[in-house]
């Protein structure tokens, strides 16, 4: 791939998301109809959305997974759907405000709370859905877990004070982000898609510099967030490095530090330079 592909490729990328296009593959399209056809998908989607992906995928084949496919004995794991998830959605989707009755630590339940829901934030660290949103009254920006609420419902609130509670909530979370860059290492510049991809649930922005021939990724996250891009930077191993972002910088040197150390490249006592 030459100079020119590699800028175009991008180009096509980038403008496919900022216009809310997702390229699907054919192997894609026949997960989806496979797992469509699993009793949970009634639960996740409303019936006109279902009976609309059915008939999208109608001339697509299902996966056969008989053969590929087996599931051996595991822990128990949390349900990734939740109840509440599509009225929620619809909450946030209409800006309406919210009565919430919720529970908290010490087993205490704070019941008809008026607040005004922001965000459905997933955690792939705990594996839980949160809802973030704003107490009215307390004039607070929570995160509750959803298997903590036990109940919502809507209340009316004004346009103008919607709008009002939303700029208060994007002063405040820009005021927690913090910024990170990493850099693509040019050998694996053929590999940008599947490293894009790997950031993908975080806010960024590529940048790429014709005269190195190498691409940058800047990374706006929350503090809380630090952990999981840390994973994601590990399982890239070699193909990126952290530019900025003192924090990350530390904790890749602590783990490589200790990977030396458990392998005898180094020993205990001695420190690798920063």
């Amino acid at each position: 791939m030459n100079l020119f592909e590699k800028i175009f490729n991008h180009q096509i990328i980038s403008r496919l998301e900022d216009s809310g296009t997702f390229m699907v593959t054919s192997h894609e399209r026949a997960w989806l109809k496979t797992m469509l056809e699993h009793p949970a998908a009634a639960d996740a989607f409303t019936a006109d959305t279902l009976d609309m992906l059915r008939s999208a995928l109608g001339q697509d084949q299902v996966m056969d997974i008989s053969r590929h496919m087996i599931e051996k004995a595991r822990t128990m794991e949390k349900q990734v759907y939740h109840p509440l998830l599509r009225p929620l959605r619809r909450h946030i989707m209409n800006k309406t405000g919210i009565l919430i009755t919720y529970e908290i630590k010490g087993g205490r339940v704070n019941k008809d709370h008026s607040g005004f829901p922001y965000k459905l934030e997933y955690s792939m660290v705990k594996r839980e859905w949160y809802l973030l949103w704003y107490h009215t009254r307390h004039h607070a920006f929570m995160s509750t877990r959803l298997e903590k609420i036990h109940f919502v419902t809507s209340e009316l609130i004004e346009p103008s004070a919607a709008e009002s509670i939303l700029k208060k909530i994007g002063k405040t979370l820009d005021s927690r982000k913090s910024e990170v860059v990493i850099e693509i290492v040019r050998v694996y510049n053929a590999e940008l898609s599947r490293i894009l991809y790997a950031f993908s649930s975080f806010e960024k922005n590529v940048e790429y510099d014709t005269e190195h021939d190498t691409y940058r990724v800047r990374v706006s996250l929350l503090g809380d967030e630090m952990e999981y891009l840390l994973s994601k930077i590990r399982f890239l191993g070699k193909r990126v490095r952290v530019i900025e972002g003192d924090y990350l910088k530390k904790r890749m040197l602590e783990s490589s530090t200790k990977a030396l150390e458990r392998y005898g490249v180094i020993s205990a006592d001695e420190e690798l330079p920063s």
